[in-house]
């Protein structure tokens, strides 16, 4: 009987198939695994291409931050530059309207003014009729008037009446008194004294400064100051002193030195009002020959700038501040082209001392 043959179960074709096996399986991990690497480098790569396009729109952001904290700081300049202008606008809205105010006022003024000087030409003209009819032959003291006191005929300054016992004359002989024209006065500002002096407006102010001196009564005491930027009087040495009326030799003397001055600075009211408190005894009558608004106040500014209607009118409320109103002050008014405000404030500077207002015709003398 033939020997049965053995069976082996590890057998090489059962070791092959269990290789195989585990070799398929080695296979397939290490297949996953491959797979797996590339999609985590895959996913890594997405992160850092995410992260580099964060980090672009920070520096974006940052950049967008710094143009818009430069544009805040120019929008908070450009505020502050608005809110300054808006302030200078309002200020500036202010002004005009203060100086509509001053107009408005001013033309009241002279409607009414219109109608009084209505009744005054009445009046007048009936005064006239009874001085042509009580007129004597010898002609008046005042006829005598002007460059050699040589005879000529005088029409007189009506409604101005020489009744004071003590009269203080305060002559204006500033730049303005040149002439009627701002343009004209800056040129006759800029020539030599000789033309200065043949000015035709300074000729009618000596002319009607020489007829109020020449009739002063000769039971009276007077003085003459001239005054700019600082009054001083006429005749020198006799500051705070009165002249007696019937010394015709130092009424010449003022006269020829009224003759001789000539108009130059700026017009300070305050200061040729102060002479009514620095004379020794006071006045009791004033005569005040000017022509228009002051443009300075006791001292000359720090800083020169220009002088319009609203501060020439603040630096005349200031003048006439604390003003004896017992003590008449009559005017007599040259005005300037321009200077609008000027009659109604001294008509009512007249007014309010009981004295009185001239503005003589453009003719006289």
């Amino acid at each position: 009987m033939a020997r049965r043959r053995k069976v082996e179960v590890f057998s090489l074709s059962f070791l092959d198939v269990i290789c195989c096996g585990f070799g398929a399986v080695i296979l397939f991990y290490t297949i996953i695994s491959a797979q797996s690497g590339i999609e985590r480098t895959r996913k890594a790569e997405d992160l850092s291409a995410q992260v580099s396009k964060l980090e672009e729109e920070v520096l974006t952001g940052a950049k967008n931050l710094v143009v818009l904290k430069n544009t805040l700081q120019r929008t908070e300049s450009e505020t502050v530059s608005a809110t300054s202008r808006a302030t200078q606008l309002i200020d500036e809205l202010q002004r005009k309207r203060e100086e509509s105010f001053i107009y408005d006022a001013d033309t009241l003024a002279k409607r009414e003014r219109i109608e009084k000087l209505k009744a005054d030409v009445k009046a007048l003209e009936a005064n006239a009729r009874r001085l042509e009819a009580s007129a004597q032959v010898q002609s008046p003291r005042g006829e005598l008037t002007g460059s050699g006191k040589s005879r000529a005929s005088r029409r007189y300054i009506t409604g101005l009446t020489l009744k004071g016992r003590r009269i203080l004359v305060l002559f204006d002989r500033s730049a303005s008194m040149l002439d009627e024209d701002l343009v004209n006065i800056i040129r006759l500002r800029n020539s030599p004294a000789p033309a200065q002096l043949a000015a035709e407006k300074w000729r009618r102010a000596t002319d009607i400064g020489n007829w109020i001196i020449s009739e002063i009564p000769e039971s009276s005491q007077y003085q003459v100051y001239g005054f700019n930027t600082s009054a001083n009087p006429l005749l020198e040495g006799t500051a705070g002193e009165w002249i007696a009326g019937s010394d015709a030799a130092r009424r010449d003397k003022v006269q020829d030195a009224l003759g001789q001055i000539s108009p130059a600075g700026g017009t300070s009211l305050i200061n040729a009002l102060a002479t009514i408190r620095s004379m020794r005894v006071p006045p009791d009558q004033v005569i005040l020959i000017t022509d228009g608004l002051p443009t300075q106040g006791a001292s000359a500014p720090a800083l020169r700038r220009f002088v319009d209607a609203g501060d020439r009118a603040r630096l005349f409320d200031e003048a006439i501040r604390g003003l004896n109103r017992n003590i008449p002050v009559d005017v007599i008014l040259l005005p300037m082209k321009g200077d609008v405000p000027a009659p109604h404030r001294f008509w009512g500077l007249a007014r309010m001392t009981k004295g009185a207002f001239v503005m003589p015709s453009p003719d006289w003398p």
